[in-house]
């Protein structure tokens, strides 16, 4: 049976906690049909799919991949056959210094973060050109902006995924296909929970806003973006209460 090429579509990697567990639900709220996946958080992402498919109707498929896996990537996408949006989150961070990081976690950080987004963009462009439109949006940081001590390989897989973003942009903007990146600061999320008390309460000082963001408000400015003109594209969009 040939897919309803009328409802849309839309990919969410790293769905099952933070911003991907948010951006599904908005996504489903207004009729996606999704695809979500996670690496290890399947049981989660279950539980997801079936209360989002329960609450809005929308078909919903979770799958366990390593997205920094080309394997995998692509088998992921043996079983999408239409896409509006993709929104890249997959990732993962790595607090130490650089000096006493080994080779091994340095290409797991940038396998994770950043090929991901050559796997599955180099997946997703044919799928979007046949529609001669789409969104892909990557969920960056503002370390790959302004650097990060202690966050070297983090902050710089994040600089290569705002390069990665502009430079594509510029390469499927005569298609019609959108590339965006929101560049996140401190959302309250799992990737935050090793910071103490003390630090969050230090760290929060700092952002004028006085507060870290929450995961909605990510999820709907991925939302936003996914919606907006379509000669808006190439962008870095901050979501830093102001920090920077």
């Amino acid at each position: 049976m040939k897919p309803d090429n009328s409802i849309k579509h839309a990919l969410i990697t790293g769905a099952s906690r933070g911003i991907g567990k948010a951006a599904a639900e908005v996504f489903a709220r207004y009729g996606y049909d999704l695809t979500l996946t996670c690496h290890n958080s399947i049981r989660e992402l279950k539980a997801l799919a079936d209360s989002l498919h329960a609450t809005y109707g929308v078909s919903c498929l979770p799958l366990q991949a390593d997205m920094g896996n080309e394997a995998d990537v692509i088998g992921v996408f043996s079983s999408i056959h239409h896409l509006d949006v993709l929104v890249n989150n997959a990732g993962i961070a790595h607090l130490g210094l650089l000096t006493d990081m080994t080779a091994l976690q340095w290409h797991r950080i940038m396998a994770v973060n950043l090929d991901s987004c050559f796997y599955t963009c180099r997946a997703a462009i044919p799928l979007m050109l046949k529609k001669h439109s789409g969104s892909i949006i990557n969920v960056s940081s503002v370390w790959g902006i302004q650097g990060a001590s202690m966050e070297v390989a983090y902050s710089a897989s994040k600089g290569g995924m705002n390069a990665f973003t502009k430079a594509l942009a510029k390469e499927l903007a005569p298609s019609s296909i959108q590339v965006n990146a929101i560049a996140c600061g401190v959302i309250d999320t799992e990737m935050n929970a090793c910071l103490s008390e003390e630090e969050r309460a230090l760290l929060r000082e700092e952002i004028p806003a006085d507060r870290f963001g929450r995961p909605s408000e990510a999820a709907d400015l991925i939302y936003q973006i996914s919606q907006s003109p379509s000669y808006m594209t190439g962008q870095i969009i901050t979501l830093d209460g102001g920090w920077y």
